[in-house]
């Protein structure tokens, strides 16, 4: 279609399309020569000239008096390096009186003094650069933000600031609100968090332990860092250290929960995996969103070692004596709550004059910064670190940089297994008979508790009943056990430990014995002479019957006596 053509016809598009000089096709010789001859009708004969645009009003047509007297902001204008006063607006004037003109901010605005101005209208007036603070509180208990901008003018001798201030009480108050509401928030979790955590420890007779707990710093939510420490019986200890990965009260719930699950479980006397494993399900039941990293680890005296299972939690590490570390290796399993796996127990040796160190990741993690490096800063501090648990625990807080202002919760359990000598080595024995079975095993174990008792030099009443113990538990063995059995005695300062294992599974219970009964009374006496009893399932299969008796007034025997075996 040829477009000039048809563009000719339209009212005003005659010359503009005899001006076209481009690629459009022109109108035949006849047609043009006509329309020079006769114009078109629907063309006008002359165009109507357009109507002049309004003029746009410039910023020098407006009062500036007028304009800043207007603004809700609160303005103010001052001169010369004594900050003389040229001008307020009726907003400053409301709000803190009216100012006398060529007066100084500094005799006459005191609110200048209370929001910090002086010195920052000093700095705008040599750099010639704004300046702004935010949310200065006046005496009054207003809040403010406010702005100094530099004024070159010809007419305000040595230069001028104009002070622009906006009223932000109200914000400032909600922003307190805000606060005030968040940190009781946080002084209930730490409440909380605190009051499920062991008040007191354990000590058990043949570690020293201590811990810490250190909540993240005022900008930081409180977790679900915790830790426990269990007697078992038979000398045993369980130790926990767990995290819940998540903030404030929920989690700190979450975590009293766990605990307090892993403590039923403990009484259980189960190895570490099979804990981890119903801590597991459990952890999932409780709540399916929070996901917790935990250790639990047992000590046996009689062993040396620590055997534990790690739900997704770090590496446990081992100070010897000459100063070596050592981390615990695999085996590691998913954190609790994921379920579908089979946790297994590892072990790490924890022989006389080592420590152990249970920790949470906010020990050891930091932003920007491999968490494996911050395992390793804390094993070159441990290697350093001597004294005392309860130092220990403060020398590792100091050398990771933990302070109150951290970002993290923090625990730390730091267990140690300490070497003995002289008189204190003289107040903890081992003794251990191999029974073959047979009528002459139950004589054989009472002689050898007589003698292994008198040896240690105990009263003879206590004496008699640990006699008395032997002969029930050796007893039980032999009526429901199976080879091999073995006898154990073990002393330490506070009580004295009688334990039979054997190799069946089955764990006896106290049951009531009637009087034509002539069997059953065996674990019933154990009950009513010990201090406690208990029995539990060994690893490599068969079961461990033991009975403690307490210690009481017992003083170091005197003179190098002989002891037992050890």
């Amino acid at each position: 279609m040829n477009f000039t053509r048809w563009s000719a016809r339209l009212p005003g598009t005659q010359r503009r399309a005899a001006r076209g000089t481009g690629s459009s096709v022109p109108a035949a010789r006849g047609e043009y020569a006509q329309q020079r001859e006769q114009p078109t009708p629907e063309a006008p004969e002359a165009e109507a000239p357009e109507a002049p645009e309004a003029a746009v009003p410039a910023l020098e047509d407006f009062s500036v008096r007028e304009l800043l007297g207007r603004l809700p902001g609160l303005v103010a204008l001052a001169y010369g390096p004594e900050h003389r006063i040229a001008y307020v607006n009726e907003a400053y004037a409301a709000a803190f009186g009216p100012r006398t003109a060529g007066a100084t901010v500094a005799d006459t605005c005191p609110e200048a003094e209370e929001l910090g101005l002086l010195p920052l209208m000093d700095q705008v007036l040599r750099s010639g650069k704004p300046r702004t603070v935010k949310s200065r509180r006046t005496r009054h208990g207003g809040s403010y933000t406010v702005t100094c901008l530099p004024v070159d003018s010809p007419t305000l001798k040595g230069g001028g600031v104009l002070v622009h201030a906006a009223d932000v009480t109200d914000h400032a108050e909600a922003a307190e609100r805000l606060r005030t509401s968040e940190r009781r928030h946080r002084e209930t979790a730490v409440t909380l968090q605190r009051s499920l955590l062991p008040q007191e420890l354990e000590q058990p007779d043949d570690l020293r332990i201590a811990a810490t707990y250190q909540p993240g710093g005022t900008d930081a939510a409180v977790g679900g860092d915790w830790y426990d420490v269990i007697t078992l019986g038979a000398g045993r200890t369980a130790l926990v250290i767990g995290d819940v990965m998540g903030r404030g009260v929920r989690a700190a719930a979450v975590m009293g929960q766990l605990r307090t699950a892993v403590r039923a479980y403990a009484r259980l006397d189960l190895p570490p995996h099979e804990v981890l494993q119903l801590l597991d399900g459990l952890a999932a039941e409780i709540d399916a969103s929070q996901i917790a990293t935990c250790v639990y680890a047992i000590h046996d005296p009689n062993e040396g070692k620590l055997v534990y299972a790690s739900a997704g939690h770090l590496p446990i590490l081992v100070r010897d004596e000459d100063g070596t570390v050592r981390r615990a290796e695999d085996p590691t399993g998913p954190p609790l709550g994921t379920g579908g796996w089979l946790h297994t127990s590892g072990t790490i040796a924890l022989p006389p004059g080592s420590t152990a160190v249970l920790y949470t990741d906010g020990l050891v993690e930091r932003r920007r910064e491999d968490i494996d490096e911050g395992v390793a800063a804390l094993a070159r501090a441990l290697s350093g670190a001597s004294g005392t648990p309860q130092v220990v625990c403060d020398r590792l807080l100091r050398a990771l940089g933990v302070t109150a202002d951290h970002d993290d919760d923090v625990a730390i359990l730091v267990v140690q297994h300490p070497s003995r000598e002289g008189a204190d080595a003289e107040l903890f024995h081992n003794a251990a008979l191999d029974l073959l079975g047979g009528v002459e095993a139950a004589p054989r174990a009472r002689a050898f508790a007589s003698g292994v008792l008198s040896s240690w030099r105990f009263p003879v009443e206590l004496r008699d009943l640990g006699v008395l113990a032997t002969s029930e538990l050796v007893g039980n063995s032999l009526q429901h056990g199976t080879p091999p059995m073995r006898l154990r005695l073990r002393r330490t300062d506070r009580r004295l430990i009688i334990e039979v294992t054997d190799g069946d599974e089955h764990l006896p219970r106290r049951r009531r014995a009637e009087t034509e009964d002539e069997a059953g009374r065996g674990i019933s006496i154990i009950a009513t002479i010990a201090s406690s009893w208990g029995s539990r399932r060994t690893p490599g299969g068969g079961k461990a019957v033991w009975c403690e008796f307490a210690l009481r007034d017992q003083t170091p025997p005197s003179g190098p006596g002989r002891a037992g075996p050890r």
